[in-house]
């Protein structure tokens, strides 16, 4: 009797009357021959199989997934990152113009800078608070500067009395840059007698009752943003933007040095229409009616804790006094305008014909 291949174990039950047929060469071609060929296979394959199965792993292996690490968040709520600097503008802060992460350009005030930490906090409170009046204002967010990037950018630095430091990394203060700084569309200033071509020139009025409020220490900043249209005639109009809150509140020392003559534009052409208090609206209107100390908190808390060094006391203090100068925002307007006819040279002809 041939011997039985290796692995073959017989499943078929007619292999006792027909011995040859346990080998796979047997002749034959009965449906009994067919069915031991494929239980041979099967067997086979399967010896082969647990020849080659690996041990199965640890039951602690098992019951430990590997976890991966939380992304740590650098960037504030925007997720805003410095990616290149373009270049220092000009300014007691120092700034940088910086292009970012989510494709625009900002100009970066940094936390080290030389007027005040304090300046980060009044440019984000300041300019929200101008906004929330209907003001034309630049878009702004917490900007992260990466100490790599410093590293390899010696521009990144500041310029104090006898020395250079590096800027600061970490989370800083950006204002978006209202144009492309490759087209020479944005400038600081224009000619005097270009201003009838400032398309909202009424903003102006609007500002100095925000600049009263807050006690802006500074002339009024302002961007013009040049555009031509397409006809013929390439007819060129300016649009205004208010920028540089930064030294709202007396910068660093929080406090209200009111005089008459502060946060004025230099061109004071744009107040020549200004002749009652009516033609501050409807921005008096808004900040005696629409904005209030919860809104006021709600603006504050936008603010990272490090630009006012987390010393929130300080912070609702200056929140506090805000809320009640906005309620004897028309009486300061309305004295400053009478004691500053330069500024306002038709306010005293219209006071004067009323009473007559």
């Amino acid at each position: 009797m041939p011997s039985t291949p290796l692995g073959f174990t017989g499943v078929d039950d007619s292999s006792t009357a027909h011995p040859n047929r346990h080998s796979p060469r047997a002749a034959g071609s009965g449906p009994e021959h067919r069915v031991s060929r494929r239980a041979f296979l099967k067997t086979s394959i399967a010896g082969a199989a647990l020849a080659i199965v690996t041990p199965p792993l640890a039951p602690t292996a098992r019951t430990q997934p590997v976890i991966p690490p939380k992304p740590r968040r650098v960037a504030g709520p925007k997720r805003t990152y410095a990616l290149e600097q373009i270049r220092k503008m000009r300014g007691g802060s120092q700034p940088h113009l910086m292009r970012c992460s989510d494709g625009g350009y900002y100009v970066v005030k940094f936390q080290n800078n030389p007027q005040h930490r304090r300046v980060l906090v009044n440019e984000m409170l300041g300019t929200g608070l101008a906004a929330a009046l209907g003001l034309p204002t630049a878009p702004t967010c917490p900007i992260y500067v990466a100490e790599r990037l410093i590293e390899l950018t010696p521009q990144l630095s500041m310029e104090m009395p006898r020395s250079w430091i590096p800027c600061q990394s970490g989370m800083q203060f950006g204002s978006r840059y209202p144009g492309d700084p490759r087209r020479p569309n944005v400038c600081d200033s224009i000619p005097q007698w270009e201003l009838h071509k400032v398309t909202n020139l009424w903003d102006f009025a609007g500002m100095f009752v925000f600049d009263k409020w807050v006690c802006n220490t500074d002339g009024r900043q302002v961007l013009f943003i040049r555009e031509t249209d397409t006809s013929p005639f390439s007819r060129v109009s300016y649009t205004a933007v208010m920028i540089d809150q930064g030294m709202c509140f007396d910068c660093g020392d929080w406090k209200f040095p009111d005089a008459p003559l502060r946060s004025i534009y230099y061109h004071k052409e744009v107040y020549k229409g200004v002749r009652g208090i009516g033609d501050f609206e409807p921005w008096l209107s808004r900040l005696e009616s629409e904005i209030n100390l919860q809104v006021l908190t709600q603006a504050a808390n936008e603010i990272p804790p490090e630009w006012y060094e987390s010393d929130r006391p300080a912070l609702d203090e200056l929140l506090e006094r805000l809320d009640r100068r906005r309620r004897t925002i028309r009486e300061t307007v309305s004295a400053v305008c009478s004691a500053s006819p330069r500024v306002f040279p038709n306010w005293r002809r219209s006071v004067r014909e009323a009473v007559g």
